[in-house]
């Protein structure tokens, strides 16, 4: 089998540019549309759905590859970046360094790219790690390295990347690929080819797919000129087989109409998200705005706790015995509270006797 960097052209992608003219323009009217919304946000609000978004990304990059971290200690770190209040808990290594990357990416996204950005985010990826034998650093080793699955007896080899004595070579001529593709490819397409040809070249011992991701929004942001907050890792993540499948058909080939149709459509699909997510802030105010002075402490703090949660509220809705751990309180008062603010429309109710769930009314405002 023969691996696309192993081909004659590499890394020369080739592919249909008309195919991607619809996905291409929506990405620059969507983008412009969103950009202008959160122009308008309250700044307040505009660091919340940086927190909620930014930390939603840490926790997805990290989930594709099958790291699970804490979301409360990550949001908690970002905060503590920012420069903004936050509690006195201890962070674990992990969370640290991955929001600090997503951070540093952020507010670095003009700048070009170089080997000892990628350096720095790489130690701050693998931060706490004892297992690597490379960090901060393109890898070193002489064994191949390879994605593979299956019985030790007989694995399944899903793609080779280039021989480590390679990789300096390689990464010179990406770097200065992506430098020099500033201006002159579209959004989508140099976000797509990026994150291929990274993750192709694998440079690093571990955390390529979280870099080669980050890589990806670093182009888009210099495309609209501003840091794009956008739920790819999250969009990703929903649909991971089809992530990885995409990947494994486009790596032995440098024809890459099918990859770039595919991260296009995720891209769109991660920005249809994010407004979705806007939206949902902007609502917030407004109900809350509505509704201030009207609910006692109790229900004022389960009303806050459910907008944390997002979109996509409480999973499987807010039950009653939810609303006495948020609150403390009796099981009688929380049946009183909860029906208090079905009747002011603030929740919906769903469901009978211990199978009632609830959850906000958007349209309240």
């Amino acid at each position: 089998m023969m691996w696309n960097w192993q081909q004659a052209n590499w890394p020369h992608f080739s592919y249909d540019e008309k195919l991607l003219d619809t996905l291409e323009e929506e990405f620059i009217h969507q983008s412009g549309y969103m950009k202008g919304c959160i122009k308008h946000l309250p700044e307040k609000d505009k660091i919340i759905l940086t927190v909620d978004l930014m930390s939603q990304e840490a926790l997805k990059t990290s989930e594709i590859e099958g790291d699970y971290l804490n979301r409360e200690s990550i949001q908690s770190s970002i905060r503590r970046n920012f420069g903004l209040e936050t509690d006195n808990r201890k962070i674990p290594p992990s969370e640290q360094g991955i929001a600090k990357m997503l951070i540093d990416s952020y507010t670095t996204f003009a700048e070009p790219l170089t080997h000892q950005k990628l350096f720095d985010w790489h130690t701050l990826l693998t931060n706490g790690r004892q297992d690597l034998l490379t960090m901060g650093a393109y890898r070193t080793h002489i064994e191949p390295m390879q994605v593979v699955s299956g019985a030790l007896h007989k694995p399944k080899i899903y793609f080779e990347a280039p021989p480590s004595q390679k990789i300096p070579w390689e990464m010179e001529q990406f770097i200065y690929w992506f430098n020099q593709e500033v201006s002159h490819l579209r959004p989508l397409t140099r976000a797509g080819i990026a994150h291929l040809y990274f993750v192709c070249v694998h440079p690093f011992e571990d955390g390529n797919g979280r870099i080669g991701r980050t890589i990806s929004e670093k182009a888009l942001s210099q495309y609209i000129g501003s840091p794009i907050l956008i739920a790819l890792s999250h969009t990703i993540q929903q649909r991971k087989k089809d992530y990885y499948d995409a990947l494994e058909q486009a790596n032995q080939k440098l024809e890459i109409t099918d990859w770039l149709l595919y991260f296009s459509n995720t891209i769109l699909q991660a920005q249809l998200y994010t407004q979705t997510h806007l939206d949902f802030i902007l609502k917030k105010a407004k109900i809350l705005d509505k509704v201030r002075g009207q609910l006692n402490p109790r229900q004022e703090k389960v009303i806050i706790r459910l907008f944390r949660e997002g979109p996509e509220g409480f999973k499987g809705g807010l039950s009653a015995d939810n609303y006495i751990r948020i609150t403390q309180t009796s099981r009688a008062t929380a049946t009183r509270d909860l029906q208090a603010l079905v009747e002011k429309g603030l929740l919906n109710k769903k469901g009978e006797l211990k199978g009632t769930r609830y959850s906000l009314n958007m349209n309240f405002a």
